[in-house]
Order: C-alpha cells, then structure tokens, then sequence
C-alpha cells in the first residue's frame, strides 16, 4: 500500500475510513496509468488554506484544495491542502451531501497529479467527468456510512 498521511490544521479530522479511501485512490490513479507514491491530505479551515494560497501561489482568495505536485514519470507524489470550510460551504450550495463533496475534492487532488488541468477551457467539464467516474468506483455504500 502507499504512503498516504492525514493530518489537520485548525480543524478536526473527518471521519474517514483511510484504507478504504487509500485503496480507491490507488483505484483511480491505476485508470489514468499511474503508481501511487508518499500522498499527504492536510485538511485544515479557511484561514489556513488562504494564507497558505497567499504564501505559495500569491493568490488572495480561498479555495477548497490545493495540490502541491511531486510526481514523477509515472508515479504521483503531493500534498493536498484541503478547507474542510470550503468543501462544507460548496456542497450547501451544491445542494450536495458533506462527504461526496469531500471525496470529490479529494480526489481532485488525485486527478490534478494525474495530469488533468480544470484551468483552461473545457478543462473543468473533463475534470468533472474524471470526478464522477472516480465517484461511480467508490465502494458500494460507501458514502451511506457518512451521509444521513
């Protein structure tokens, strides 16, 4: 199994079952033809995540991940910096449940060390087709453990 570490930053840690999820990334990143290697998820609140985009990228607005790249050829290494505010804050709007929102960003992260832009045009509508088709491969009731 790979390295992939959880740790948070001014928050509490979602309630994730880590080899579940692990195995789905390793999943996801087999069907774009990549190896899994050290992964971290730092999941954190607003405040964190916009003054880590202001420090790295010199961006002054929030966002719900970003993704730190340290991949190689065919093996994907990051870290991902992930608003737990966001992801709650975009699946109200969304009208969408917390954790498939959750996963979704998540594997977001995933999908952007896999190669996939969502910047340019027609970017973002294939980087949510990726998303979906990673959701549709999640365990069978998965999300109902999390979800009411």
């Amino acid at each position: 199994m790979p390295e992939i570490n959880y740790i948070v930053q001014n928050t509490t840690m979602p309630p994730l079952n880590q080899e579940v999820v692990g195995e789905w990334i390793v999943e996801v990143a087999k069907l774009h033809d990549k190896h899994v290697g050290a992964l971290t998820y730092v999941f954190c609140d607003d405040e964190y995540i916009l003054e880590t985009n202001r420090q790295f990228l010199q961006h002054d607005y929030y966002t719900d991940i970003i993704t730190f790249d340290y991949s190689n050829s065919r093996r994907i290494s990051g870290d991902m910096v992930i608003s737990l505010d966001t992801v709650r804050s975009n699946a109200n709007q969304l009208q969408c449940e917390y954790y498939t929102e959750l996963m979704r960003v998540i594997i977001h992260g995933v999908l952007h060390l896999c190669g996939i832009n969502d910047k340019g045009p027609g970017e973002r509508e294939i980087m949510e087709q990726h998303e979906n088709q990673a959701l549709a491969i999640l365990p069978n009731n998965f999300l109902n453990n999390y979800e009411s």
